[in-house]
């Protein structure tokens, strides 16, 4: 008797989809909110909420931790991290070490696409009409800036550094109280100019300037 023929598999579900799934799951329950600081995240609680197995849910919490939205304690499994101001101020120690050097490698690596996607990330910026447009063109223009050192490496750890989420949700706040919008598109002109221009020192030290201005305003909120 013939064996029954085997069906084609057309679509076949990758794990490191299944992967990508529960990341994007978890990641949104921890930014919106839902799931607060500190709460537990249990991997079988999760895999049976998605309908999945542990596995990829033990990748997808380690990615998050990798991302600082999720902390991983010896023993004791994955927990919510803290994404409030002392966490953003932290992470901002980081790109201030971090952004002066990408703005030098730039100045010595930029080519007529990366000024020009610069360029444009500024001029939506001057152009915004609210708090979150301004935030996303600035990332924007962080991102182009990084992406201008040919180093793929520094362009994911700054986006690991800079939660979309986060920082809609504190620069709108900045953008309803002061001339902050104005302010960030004179120095990103300023960055620009240096690194059109090949100037890696002023490139490095107006983007220095730039990242302890951030620091600056938000540290009396965090003592007040």
């Amino acid at each position: 008797m013939d064996a029954l023929p085997r069906a084609k598999v057309r679509d076949p579900i990758r794990v490191d989809s299944v992967v990508d799934l529960a990341y994007r799951r978890i990641r949104d329950l921890v930014l919106s909110g839902e799931l607060a600081p500190g709460a537990r995240l249990g991997q079988v609680e999760l895999a049976e909420r998605f309908g999945i197995s542990r596995t990829p849910v033990r990748e997808a919490l380690r990615r998050l931790a990798g991302e600082g939205l999720v902390d991983q304690i010896s023993n004791r499994g994955f927990r919510v991290a803290d994404l409030g101001l002392d966490a953003v101020l932290r992470r901002l120690e980081v790109r201030a070490l971090l952004e002066p050097g990408i703005a030098r490698l730039a100045a010595a690596r930029r080519n007529e696409r990366d000024v020009a996607e610069m360029r444009a990330a500024i001029e939506r910026e001057e152009r915004a009409g609210s708090g979150i447009e301004a935030h996303d063109a600035s990332r924007d223009f962080h991102l182009a800036l990084a992406r201008a050192t040919g180093n793929e490496e520094l362009v994911r750890v700054l986006e690991s550094l800079w939660l979309v989420e986060v920082g809609r949700r504190l620069l709108s706040r900045r953008y309803a109280v002061s001339n902050w919008q104005a302010e960030d598109v004179a120095e990103h002109r300023g960055i620009l100019s240096a690194v059109e221009l090949g100037r890696p020192d002023e490139a490095e030290r107006l983007m220095a300037e730039h990242v302890r201005r951030a620091v600056q305003h938000w540290e009396p909120e965090r003592r007040g």
